[in-house]
């Protein structure tokens, strides 16, 4: 069964002034579609099918085929960034709330990090939070690298910051998209549920 195109979890407007239906068009239904067609593509060429795509991801890794882990490593990176976002205006709670209380001092003192991390990353890539050793951790990954490929890194929380992320709503201002999205569209519900170490699960396929 071939990789699928993920539905987002809320209409293709509902995440506007901050993100736009036009970009949510380019950016789910161009750009992570492109990945998810070219992924399927490497699968049939290589004899991979009946794989599930973080095995693939895996796979890919461990054989140095770049074409194919970038491809199949953004299927999974965007199919999870989706989740992380919220139409609804939320604020961690419960043990996530405790956690990132003891490790940053607030949620804001969090969001900052994560934002400042992000900002600061050069060129394509994506800013993570992570449960690390049972702490959490902020960094940052380089092109489609991906926590899927990482023992002990478990992930709870990323934002795209390639600029197809960004270019229409924010003409290349990576700054502003980070502030603008970590201020008003984090799921930390999806966040939370994370913490339970399968959030490589929650944008697996097949």
């Amino acid at each position: 069964m071939a990789f699928e195109l993920p539905a987002l979890p809320y209409a293709k407007d509902a995440l506007a002034p901050h993100m736009s239906a036009e970009t949510l068009e380019f950016h789910h239904g161009k750009h992570h579609k492109a990945y998810v067609d070219k992924t399927n593509g490497f699968v049939v060429e290589k004899g991979l099918e009946g794989l599930k795509l973080s095995e693939v991801i895996q796979k890919a890794k461990e054989t140095g085929d770049k074409g194919l882990f970038n491809n199949s490593a953004q299927v999974w990176n965007h199919s999870f960034f989706w989740q992380c976002l919220s139409p609804e205006k939320q604020a961690p709670t419960g043990k996530l709330a405790d956690l990132i209380n003891d490790g940053f001092g607030s949620a804001d003192a969090l969001v900052k990090q994560l934002v400042t991390e992000s900002t600061n990353h050069f060129a394509s890539g994506w800013g993570w939070l992570v449960l690390d050793g049972g702490k959490l951790k902020v960094t940052s990954l380089h092109d489609a690298d991906t926590p899927v490929v990482y023992e002990g890194m478990q992930p709870l929380l990323t934002i795209d910051v390639w600029e197809h992320a960004y270019y229409v709503d924010y003409r290349n201002a990576r700054p502003a998209y980070l502030d603008a999205v970590s201020a008003n569209l984090i799921n930390w519900e999806f966040v939370a549920q994370n913490l339970d170490g399968a959030g490589v699960r929650r944008a697996d396929q097949g």
